[in-house]
Formats: structure tokens, sequence, C-alpha cells
């Protein structure tokens, strides 16, 4: 059961999400400042910060949101087709719907080879930063970050490669505890986009 602390903290993290592109680990940490409380507190788990992000969404932002997200959409579509070779699959915030022009587009490549996703980018002229994030085992892999112009939003976008191993794949598409799913392929966003609700 959450109590009245972990939601008061999971309300100010969903702001901090929400108004500030932060990640849910930083926005947490950073809620335990603004609110004054011990760096060791209890914080919320991923689901309750999302619940209070969809909470945030509806009450501030629900004439701007849906647009937002239906562009960022569109984009991690046309990048999904540029870099298909590498079974790219949408996670994060695009894919669950709760994004907005602050987000990131996460991307997951599934590749043989990791160098083979940079060389591709290389190739086709396009400018990136490699930066680390972690796989679901809690190694760290890399990830290549890039923006990307969408005209939609009339600015520019970040896009967060995270280069997995092929087999990591196995795994990914397994539901969580409330039935959803943490990433989706092109064609799983394409219907996603088709469908009203997300």
């Amino acid at each position: 059961m959450t109590s009245e602390l972990t939601t008061e903290i999971a309300a100010a993290a969903a702001r901090l999400v929400v108004e500030e592109g932060l990640e849910y680990g930083p926005a947490k940490s950073r809620a335990l400042k603004v609110l004054g409380l011990p760096p060791r507190t209890a914080l919320p788990n991923n689901d309750e910060l999302e619940d209070q992000v969809r909470e945030y969404l509806d009450i501030f932002c629900a004439d701007t949101q849906p647009a937002e997200l239906q562009a960022l959409r569109e984009l991690a579509a046309v990048w999904m087709e540029r870099l298909a070779e590498f079974r790219p699959h949408l996670t994060g915030a695009v894919w669950r719907g709760t994004a907005t022009r602050l987000s990131h587009i996460h991307l997951q490549l599934y590749c043989d080879d990791s160098k083979s996703a940079e060389i591709a980018l290389l190739n086709q002229g396009i400018d990136y930063d490699v930066g680390q994030s972690r796989n679901a085992k809690g190694q760290t892999v890399d990830q290549l970050i890039l923006d990307a112009p969408c005209r939609a939003l009339n600015e520019r976008v970040a896009i967060a490669l995270t280069i997995l191993d092929h087999d990591d794949l196995r795994g990914g598409l397994k539901p969580d505890a409330r039935g959803r799913t943490e990433r989706g392929d092109l064609a799983a966003l394409r219907q996603l986009m088709n469908s009203k609700d997300d």
C-alpha cells in the first residue's frame, strides 16, 4: 500500500518529469530535495510515479499533450524505419503514452555487433554523442544520442539509441505486472498510433 509520503514524492517527481523533461530516476531524487526530505527516504516505484505523471498530464496538459505525443511517435516511426536493420524497439514515455515535447525518444537497437549501429549512423552522415545506459541485467551498455528536427513541434528532439545484444530481445517483450509491455517494434507502434487508447 502506498503511503501518503510516497504519493507526495511521486506527485512532486511527476511535475518535474512533465515540466522539465526529467527521467524517472533523477526526478525522484530531485523531488526529495524539493520536499526537503532526507536522501534515504523510501521512493515511489515507477508504476506509482507513472500514475502521478498521467494524472498531472490529465489535469494540466490535456489540451497539448496528445498532439505532442503523436508528433514524437511519428518521429520515432521515421527513425525506426531508418534503423530497421537493428530491430529497433520504442520504449520509455513515447511508448507508454506519457511523453511531452520535452521527452526524449528512447529506441533500443538489438545488434549482432555493437559497433554496427555507429557505423550506420556515420554512413548516413548523422552526428551523435556516445553515452551510457544499463541493460535489463544492470550491465553498462553504449547509448548513442542524437538530435533530430521534429517539424510538427518546430524544434529538435533528442533521440537516445541504446545498443543491446541481439539475444536481449528474447525476454524484452514480456508484459509487466499490469499487463503492459515495456517496448514495442514498429508494427506495434503503428497499431498504437492507430488506436484511440494508449
